[in-house]
């Protein structure tokens, strides 16, 4: 073509998987890792899919960590005040 565009029928088919487009890379692992994800890849289709797997589950960890730090800075930052209340309701629970 003259101006220098791609055709679209000029192109490779792009391949969608579960998850969206992939893109290829290389990572290095241990023998021993590698063994690892192969006694445990039971029900994935390849290494790549159960370690997308794990990274996927790991990342959700680190994920629900934050979020647990963050609650956990916000109680601390209030713990006083709600220390506080606390003791005001079980004073009116005791005067009765």
């Amino acid at each position: 073509m003259a101006s220098g565009r791609t055709n679209v029928s000029d192109r490779a088919p792009q391949r969608w998987y579960n998850g969206g487009m992939k893109t290829k890379t290389s990572v290095t692992l241990s023998e021993e890792v590698l063994r690892l994800i192969d006694q445990n890849a039971q029900g994935e289709k390849n290494r790549s899919a159960f370690i997308e797997t794990a990274v996927r589950a790991y990342l959700e960890v680190v994920k629900r960590r934050g979020r647990d730090q963050e609650d956990l800075s916000i109680i601390n930052r209030l713990s006083e005040k709600l220390n506080s209340e606390a003791t005001d309701v079980l004073g009116y629970q005791a005067e009765k």
